[in-house]
């Protein structure tokens, strides 16, 4: 039993957890005497355009950048990748996977696993389209030339930040570093979530334990809206990407715009430790993701051999387990060193997970992007396309998306959506007739026999996943969108229907920020949200993105209303009654936003959440919450419902009256708005969560304190791009969110910060005009 978080974000590893071993990793890559040759130059906010005259100089230059601003992230990174986080921070520590942080050790045997199964080698054989390019290759070298250039310059003890400065697990970085960078970003939605299940294979305390159904994980997420001609006012393409990845550690955006003159112009963000743009623009292109809803792996129940554990049925004939033999070297409390040595087990379909594993029966995990690197060059070849159509034949010569849609929008003002990423091939009637688990968010299949493997497809790169004729796919002049929902409405004037139950549903309850940032589209195209005349522009787009809409408020509001004329008294979930007019009216009064002022806001959210929350019985047991929702879904409005309040649901009066009671124990005022309540370091951020229905949502961690403050945010709208594509070039709008650098002494640490809480943005500057025009212009050629 896996949990929905993981499904939905579920992407890859599997597959190829067998036993060969990884010979040494390569020393630091070094620049040959005249080799790289590269520029950077900074404009507002410490942004880096970084210009070469190859891919490696390019490489070269942005490596460098990058450890001006990011270094100590990134070396902290390449320990966690090497599985070596247990000798120098000790094993029952946290790891620094900011996704989906695990122990130090458990982190350390899957990752060194990862290591000694040999894919990475394996994949870097590989000829192109299927491993990686000599363009990618070369970007990767350079990449770790310029890094380890800088780190050599400034010196171990010299470095700015003192996260790391003077640190001995501190060191250059290679180039298997950054390849098991790009691969375990692939694996993002799969075999990264099942980190502690395949380091503990071979534990035999796990072997009663099912699956984790309540595992949690920092889920990536995102909006997107690609609006065509016939949705804007000046019929240019535009493009608005709103990707909601965690604001630390590995999986933060920088920003960049890397230059090749008469091969590549592309601009924006780039995941820690990549060399290449993932969400961005050229001068004719604009494109984002946004997290897909189809499933990364299956899981596959084994048949044991009674009476030998590690041995499996297929087709009547038995399989012996293939056997890991992992050792991780461990930091004790008093500074002493000892290696731990775990012996893991695989199967033909991926690695045996200690969930699950009974005297019977085993689960095995088979990852679609366990041994995938295309994507690397898919979007380099997404950055040098002209139009939609090479961005299409990017996507379908590489077929490597790892866990995300594409949504783009060209110069032309055509637009465009596809779930182009690598999906199992699993068609519906396998599905059913293979299914060997009960749990309907779960796809557990039957492995003990071969009919149950994945299928092919004539036009796919590989066996195993499907080819682009069966992805959902659908072009537009006035817009697609999309914010994490499966593909149906991703126009509901054109309804995706057509695909296999593996890459999503049809005619399902869409979550509330999909419904807001559907009604934000038509409300603008219709001229109803008083932004002007109908159409977007480029200022009214931002002004669409940044309105801190609360979608719950405006359906459930004036229900909540008449509940407070009807019963000023409510009934909390313990049977105190709760005098709750004050509240009434501070919701009444308040703008239905999480703007930084908004008053009530916070008291809003408390009561909301709280429906949702199970209530205990006086006997101590759970009262699980039932549906308080007044019109109930139907698939034939999709759009509009489910809305309004059940007030004879009792949830609803108790939710009210445990938030007031909290408030008023704690000497918190209703009023609270989220510029008091939740915080991003020394700056206050705006916004509000996904439940709410916030379209540019953030996430604070924890539950609200007695002093009237969340923890930090951790995660939410990170890098905002909005983009017009007009005939004389792109005009773009940026701000990303937790800003440039993560060092603390940066002047870039929090200026783009305190730009999103004032709800301000960037200008881009892209043209060789625009860079030039910056007055407080700097560079840096590296020779």
């Amino acid at each position: 039993m896996i949990s929905t978080c993981v499904r939905r974000l579920a992407a890859p590893l599997a597959a190829a957890l067998t036993a060969s071993l990884l010979v040494a990793a390569p020393a630091p890559a070094r620049a040959a005497e005249g080799r790289y040759a590269a520029d950077i130059r900074r404009t507002e906010y410490g942004i880096p355009h970084i210009s070469a005259k190859d891919h490696g100089g390019l490489g070269y230059g942005y490596g460098y950048a990058f450890a001006e601003d990011n270094l100590c992230v990134m070396a902290s990174w390449a320990l966690t990748l090497r599985g070596e986080r247990s000798r120098h921070f000790g094993a029952e520590a946290m790891s620094d996977d900011a996704v989906d942080p695990v122990s130090n050790l458990a982190s350390d045997v899957y990752h060194k696993s990862v290591h000694a199964s040999g894919v990475l080698r394996r994949v870097l054989a590989r000829p192109a389209p299927h491993g990686p390019g000599a363009e990618v290759r070369a970007l990767v070298d350079g990449y770790v030339a310029g890094f380890n250039r800088y780190l050599s310059e400034t010196g171990v003890a010299g470095l700015p930040d003192p996260a790391c400065r003077g640190k001995d697990w501190v060191g250059p970085i290679t180039a298997t570093d950054v390849w098991m960078n790009l691969l375990d970003l692939g694996r993002l939605a799969g075999s990264s979530s099942f980190k502690e299940a395949i380091a503990a294979s071979g534990q035999e305390e796990e072997e009663t334990k099912q699956p984790d159904r309540k595992k949690k994980v920092s889920a990536p997420g995102s909006n997107a809206y690609a609006l065509g001609r016939e949705a804007t006012r000046g019929g240019h393409g535009m493009l608005l990407a709103d990707p909601h990845f965690p604001w630390n550690g590995s999986r933060r955006f920088y920003q960049v715009h890397l230059t090749i003159p008469g091969v590549l112009d592309v601009s924006g963000g780039s995941l820690y430790g990549t060399p290449m743009v993932q969400i961005g623009h050229n001068a004719s292109v604009a494109w984002t993701h946004t997290v897909s809803h189809a499933q990364r792996f299956t899981l596959y129940r084994l048949k044991l051999v009674p009476g030998r554990r590690t041995t499996y049925l297929v087709d009547g004939r038995p399989e012996p387990m293939g056997r890991q033999e992992v050792s991780v070297t461990v930091r004790d409390a008093w500074g002493a060193t000892n290696t731990v040595t775990t012996t893991l087990y695989t199967s033909r379909y991926g690695p045996v997970l200690a969930t699950g594993w009974t005297e019977g029966t085993a689960i095995a995990l088979a990852d679609v992007n366990a041994a995938n690197l295309r994507f690397a060059d898919e979007w380099l070849a997404i950055g040098a396309a002209r139009d939609l159509a090479g961005l299409r034949r990017a996507q379908d010569t590489y077929q490597g998306m790892p866990f995300v849609y594409t949504l783009a929008a060209d110069a032309g003002g055509e637009t465009y959506f596809a779930d182009a990423s690598v999906v199992p091939h699993v068609t519906d009637e396998q599905a059913d007739r293979c299914r060997a688990g009960d749990d309907p968010e779960t796809l557990i299949l039957d492995g003990s026999t071969s009919a149950c493997l994945w299928g092919e497809d004539a036009d796919a790169i590989e066996p195993g996943v499907f080819g682009p004729a069966a992805q959902p796919r659908l072009a537009r002049a006035d817009y697609v969108t999309n914010a994490n929902a499966d593909p149906w409405l991703t126009n509901p004037e054109a309804p995706l229907t057509d695909y296999p139950r593996i890459f999503g549903d049809t005619r399902t309850q869409r979550d509330l920020r999909t419904r807001v940032g559907l009604d934000m589209i038509a409300q603008r195209l219709s001229g109803d949200d008083g932004l002007g005349a109908p159409g977007f522009t480029l200022d009214t787009l931002q002004r669409t993105a940044t309105g801190k809409r609360n979608l719950s408020a405006e359906l459930l509001r004036p229900d909540l209303r008449a509940l407070c004329r009807a019963k000023p008294v409510m009934t909390a979930s313990d049977g105190e009654k709760v005098d709750v007019r004050r509240a009434c009216a501070t919701l009444t009064a308040w703008d239905g936003r999480a703007r930084l002022d908004s008053r009530g806001a916070i008291l809003w959210r408390e009561f909301f959440l709280g429906l949702h929350r199970p209530r205990r019985r006086p006997d101590g047991g759970v009262i699980p919450p039932r549906s308080w929702w007044k019109v109930p879904f139907d698939p034939e409005h999709p759009l509009t419902t489910p809305r309004g309040l059940d007030l004879a649901n009792p949830v609803v009066p108790a939710a009210l009256a445990d938030a007031v009671r909290f408030f008023r124990a704690n000497d918190l005022p209703l009023t609270l708005t989220p510029g008091q309540a939740q915080w991003y370091g020394a700056v206050p951020v705006p916004g509000c969560t996904e439940a709410e229905g916030c379209f540019d949502r953030i996430r604070a961690r924890g539950a609200l304190g007695e002093e009237g403050r969340y923890e930090d945010v951790d995660t939410g709208s990170s890098f905002l791009m909005a983009v017009e594509l007009t005939p004389s070039g792109p005009r773009a709008r940026t701000v990303l969110t937790y800003s440039l650098s993560a060092d603390s002494t940066s002047p870039h640490h929090a200026d783009q910060t305190e730009l999103f809480s004032r709800g301000r943005w960037v200008t881009g500057r892209f043209t060789e005009a625009e860079i030039r025009a910056y007055p407080g212009l700097t560079t840096v050629s590296l020779r």
